[in-house]
């Protein structure tokens, strides 16, 4: 008994410096996430391809990133999470060295999507704190103040990554350009190693090979033929099989998942009350902040006087607004405790998606200057840093101690899937004059950019509207008079 008595009190001090080591992992995250952003068009003439082959890049992370969470998830449930974050930077920093030394095209694009593995990396801290703050009677409220701490680091590291590789890009040669990510990452692995107790997981059972295959397969087809869609465009036939075949193979998954004991994707707990308004607002919440950002970037590129419409911005000014909108995520993650405490916790993430509607609506009348971009942006950008920082944590809160990893790690899955999707949705919508890609030579309509925007809010909409539909009562491990 005297070995179990310190037990409230002892997580609560260790909690401080394992937020401070697992800040160094979101440190390395938004290094990799804002690095590369401003050096494409130097990559390119690197590996001397055109800038359109920059795309593969994106389609081959995006399937990357899909896939690899929820076995990894689940893996961590399993044999620890500290163990499977340990394994996810190792595949994380070779496939960073393979950027470093690529000879080529082919080898540059495999090592991109191993880099891919890092999608995990929040996830599993998520749950590494939930478990961590178990027994202090405050758990829920821990995970989210430490959720808003590391993602405010994340939003911050992807300023400093782009303005690194902006300034040095001309200075120095590409490979060191290149490797200067792969020793970040390098170094985190020491960190997790160093820093983060090996806790054995909760979760018993095997590992369910039938289930990673299924949806793998179910993910794989999906994402391919969205794939499809933006290369061939949405009059492929082939594009719409694969998508309409990876639908199909959901059914045998769910099925096989609803008869098997101990599931890779836990469909009972994803259809449960406190977890379906958490999963699908990370679908909604995907078309936003991973599909809109390519039309936001094309839109201020294009040059009013040309095409009627656009900011006529330089390389510089995209920046400019991309750093603008990173600086108000931060801010909104830093801020979700204190939102979290005056709106209660549903309150906070119903008010994190309305600020996401309201960001993107403004763009259908206030559309005509850089000012009013930085505005709707500014908005969007408070709302998508709460949604970013509250989402996995909300999902760790209302799942059992044996699915934190799992419940974590699907707000990620869905996210990406809702993104690939919107891209592709999106690219159908401002193909029909012209390239995304090119605004220059090619102009989208203006008609299709704002059927984006008003997407984006309308899903914005129906997650707060999903949100609102979470039962409110106490607080998992939260004592009884906090809530009166």
């Amino acid at each position: 008994m005297s070995a179990v008595a310190p037990a409230p009190v002892r997580p609560v001090h260790g909690l401080f410096a394992i937020v401070g080591f697992l800040v160094c992992v979101e440190l390395a995250s938004g290094v990799l996430q804002g690095y590369y952003t401003p050096i494409y068009s130097d990559i390119a003439d690197h590996l001397v391809i055109k800038d359109a082959d920059v795309n593969w890049f994106e389609a081959a992370q995006l399937v990357v990133s899909a896939l690899v969470v929820p076995p990894l998830a689940r893996l961590g449930d399993l044999v620890g999470h500290k163990k499977v974050l340990l394994v996810s930077t190792a595949v994380t920093a070779l496939g960073s060295w393979v950027l470093a030394f690529a000879p080529g095209f082919t080898t540059f694009l495999v090592g991109w999507a191993v880099q891919g593995a890092y999608v995990v990396w929040l996830p599993l801290e998520i749950a590494i704190i939930h478990r961590r703050t178990a027994g202090t009677g405050r758990q829920a409220v821990l995970t989210r103040r430490a959720a808003a701490i590391l993602v405010g680091a994340l939003e911050l590291a992807v300023i400093i990554g782009a303005l690194t590789s902006g300034a040095l890009v001309e200075a120095t040669s590409m490979g060191f350009l290149l490797a200067l990510p792969a020793i970040v990452v390098t170094a985190v692995f020491f960190v997790v190693w160093w820093g983060i107790e090996d806790v054995p997981g909760d979760a018993t059972g095997g590992y369910d090979w039938g289930g990673l295959v299924l949806i793998t397969a179910a993910l794989g087809l999906v994402m391919g033929g969205l794939i499809a869609i933006r290369v061939q465009g949405p009059g492929s036939p082939l594009a719409w099989a694969l998508v309409a075949l990876g639908l199909l193979a959901l059914v045998p998954f769910a099925r096989y998942e609803l008869g098997h004991p101990e599931p890779m994707v836990d469909v009972r707990l994803l259809a449960s009350p406190g977890q379906w308004p958490v999963q699908l607002t990370a679908f909604l919440f995907g078309m936003s902040v991973l599909g809109a950002q390519i039309p936001l970037s094309t839109f201020a590129r294009t040059d009013p006087d040309t095409a009627g419409y656009g900011l006529g911005a330089d390389a510089s000014f995209v920046s400019t607004l991309i750093g603008v909108y990173v600086v108000f995520l931060a801010i909104g993650a830093f801020t979700l405790p204190l939102t979290a405490r005056l709106l209660g916790p549903r309150g906070a993430l119903v008010l994190g998606a309305l600020l996401v509607a309201v960001g993107y609506g403004l763009w259908l009348p206030l559309h005509d200057s850089t000012g009013q971009a930085l505005l709707n942006m500014a908005i969007a950008g408070v709302g998508s840093g709460a949604l970013v920082a509250a989402l996995p944590a909300t999902a760790a809160a209302a799942a059992p101690a044996d699915r934190t990893g799992f419940a974590t790690g699907m707000t990620n899955a869905t996210k990406t899937v809702g993104g690939a999707i919107a891209s592709s949705v999106f690219a159908i919508c401002l193909a029909s004059a012209g390239s995304i890609k090119d605004p220059v030579k090619g102009h989208a309509p203006l008609s299709g950019y704002l059927t984006v925007w008003a997407i984006c809010a309308v899903a914005a909409l129906l997650a707060a509207v999903a949100l609102w539909l979470m039962p409110r009562g106490p607080e998992p491990g939260a004592p009884p008079t906090l809530e009166a």
